[in-house]
């Protein structure tokens, strides 16, 4: 049976998503309701460039509306201090193991993704086949190697802590860029690839560490500087360019 509470905040019908007009722009803005919400709150989360509009329990789609509609500007303000969103497109340029390399587009060649140097040195990342593949083309790549370098660093890690590793898989996660579970799982984000090498080894070596220790104790701290050379260098690199990973693989605004 379902609890009262749940019975009287649900709303059925209620749509997930609403819109907010500003300066001839539309921004989509999801709704959620939140038992322990007292007012209205927006917050913009960097990574997905989602807007988050959190209502209380008994609060109004109309109310929520006519808030997030107040505040367009703050909205649109926001949005354009995130970096720049760079598709997977002809001519973008992106890290690959923090090295940039620029995405050309290679009709009418056989193959599917693979790297070149240019002329001046460059670092290239060519694709073939038709253009509206190149996204597709370029998002696998970027996830098999990324596979490749985080089960080879998973695997060293393991070796030295003497543990072992289930299994191990890559998606887009926008909250964490690692997570391990009591069963010897740990999963990635992709967009470590990006980074320089020393920071995928990082997470790594912190990901296969909380199969000892499943929290962030000092003793776990230990086990991490114990294999990791300089997991500070990592988690500074981290904090300062993390966010701007993110933007790679986004079609910019109104496309």
């Amino acid at each position: 049976m379902m609890p009262l509470r749940a019975l009287l905040y649900r709303r059925p019908s209620e749509p997930q998503t609403i819109q907010v007009v500003f300066d001839q722009a539309i921004y989509p803005v999801r709704i959620r309701r939140h038992r322990q919400a007292r007012r209205y709150t927006l917050r913009i989360h960097a990574a997905s460039r989602e807007v988050i509009l959190t209502m209380p329990p008994r609060g109004s789609v109309r109310e929520a509306k006519e808030f997030a509609q107040r505040h367009g500007g703050w909205i649109a303000a926001r949005l354009r201090r995130l970096p720049e969103a760079a598709p997977f497109a002809d001519g973008t340029v992106l890290p690959l193991r923090g090295v940039q390399h620029r995405i050309v587009h290679r009709s009418g060649v056989r193959g599917t993704v693979w790297q070149e140097a240019g002329a001046d040195g460059e670092g290239l990342l060519c694709v073939a086949g038709e253009v509206p593949h190149i996204d597709r083309r370029v998002s696998d790549f970027l996830r098999r190697e990324a596979l490749r370098d985080l089960d080879a660093a998973t695997k060293r890690a393991a070796e030295r802590f003497g543990v072992s590793v289930k299994r191990i898989s890559v998606r887009d996660q926008s909250s964490r860029w690692g997570s391990c579970s009591a069963t010897g799982v740990l999963s990635y984000s992709w967009r470590l690839i990006l980074a320089p090498p020393f920071v995928l080894n990082y997470l790594a070596v912190h990901e296969v560490a909380h199969l000892i220790e499943m929290n962030h104790s000092s003793r776990f701290w230990r086990l991490v500087q114990g294999v990791c050379a300089d997991p500070a260098r990592a988690k500074v690199w981290l904090d300062i360019h993390g966010t701007d990973l993110h933007r790679f693989g986004m079609p910019r605004a109104g496309q």
